[in-house]
């Protein structure tokens, strides 16, 4: 795949899957002008729209997107993990 996730700032943790991608299927990670930031394989199913971790995550760290926090990890989020409800939880709404 020529690039299967979008990143809005180059030090966000997390990128947006532009297709479905299955598990174990490798994904390029660019920013909004194209530039290459990482590749990191799938390591579950994620719907198109939902976020790829393009790095490892601890659990309680806050999750980078737009170049801010979007939420914290409620567990440890590995480099190509779906994240999710089922591991991030937001700031803005606690």
């Amino acid at each position: 795949m020529k690039h299967g996730a979008l990143m809005h700032e180059v030090e966000d943790a997390v990128a947006v899957v532009v297709t479905d991608v299955s598990a174990g299927i490798e994904v390029t990670a660019v920013t909004l002008e194209g530039k290459e930031i990482a590749r990191v394989k799938a390591t579950g199913d994620i719907p198109l729209g939902h976020k790829i971790a393009v790095r490892d995550i601890a659990s309680g760290e806050e999750v980078i997107e737009y170049g801010r926090s979007i939420g914290k990890a409620t567990t440890g989020i590995k480099t190509g993990d779906h994240v999710h409800t089922q591991n991030i939880k937001s700031v803005r709404w606690a």
